[in-house]
């Protein structure tokens, strides 16, 4: 099997941690599969990069914000491949750029146009442990462009796609997709399956644990996810099609405190004044 597995920040914020998923990666590989791996920024490091960029000018562009992001993703799998190298296995850490994902052109907050997977199939087939740096591409004229919020997961699934990958494992610091917020709600339960458009939901809605880019990806592609803890041993949660649950009607309830609604009043019903509007705030990333 192919398989790509993306880690958070969290999962690799110390020096522990790493040799703790080094180990992870090494024993996926030796179960017999090929692995790829999308790693996110340690820890708080992009919030550091970001305050350290500010420290010097407080209005830096958006182009040189996008280069000292950037370098937080190839700290992560530099340091990852020594580790699964002090394992005696083989990997190699590339950059978006060299993993071949072309972006659009918007700095911080990029699309996916396409990926050249060659590289990354050429490392694998010299049995190699390729290991991606998420949340960064670039673009036509080899800029080096960040992808976003939950950049790291759509990086992981647009590889999954690429390579026609076998599963798509993203690994967080909770044990799968909860029907509520367990921090919030103590007697939330784990579901061990979700739908795609029931994920999207939550995602949309305010579940920080998949976004909804990487979801609504995975659903167009048929790619199979499953969200599950870099801490523990737990199956976690597969999200995938054609879930059929009986007498369920709520899958899970989300909550987004960080929300702010606009109302357009005033506005002619007319045909086309939809898309007049909508069309203009997808123009400006909105």
């Amino acid at each position: 099997m192919l398989i790509v597995q993306k880690f958070g920040g969290s999962s690799i914020v110390d020096v522990r941690r790493i040799a703790h998923v080094a180990k992870q990666i090494v024993s996926t590989k030796e179960a017999g599969n090929d692995v790829v791996v999308v790693l996110s920024a340690q820890g708080e490091t992009t919030d550091h990069l970001i305050a350290r960029a500010l420290e010097v000018n407080p209005n830096p562009s958006k182009r040189e914000l996008d280069m000292i992001m950037a370098t937080g993703e190839q700290q992560s799998i530099a340091l990852m491949a020594m580790a699964i190298h002090r394992l005696n296995y083989a990997a190699v850490s590339l950059t978006g750029a060299q993993a071949g994902i072309i972006s659009s052109s918007h700095h911080g907050s990029a699309r996916i146009k396409r990926i050249d997977p060659d590289r990354v199939r050429a490392e694998l087939e010299a049995q190699n442990i390729v290991i991606v740096a998420g949340f960064q591409a670039i673009d036509r004229n080899r800029n080096i462009i960040t992808l976003g919020r939950g950049g790291s997961d759509t990086t992981a699934v647009a590889l999954a796609v690429a390579l026609n990958a076998d599963l798509c494992e993203i690994y967080t610091d909770v044990d799968g997709i909860y029907s509520a917020d367990p921090k919030v709600v103590p007697k939330a339960h784990r579901l061990p399956v979700i739908s795609y458009d029931e994920m999207l939901e939550l995602a949309t809605l305010g579940s920080r644990v998949l976004h909804n880019r990487s979801v609504e990806l995975a659903k167009k592609y048929n790619v199979p996810l499953v969200v599950r803890s870099s801490f523990t041993s737990m199956k976690g949660t597969l999200v995938r099609e054609g879930v059929k649950v009986e007498k369920t009607l709520v899958s899970g309830i989300a909550i987004d405190r960080d929300v702010a609604r606009v109302s357009v009043i005033g506005v002619k019903d007319t045909p086309g004044m939809a898309f007049n509007l909508f069309s203009l705030l997808a123009r400006n990333k909105v």
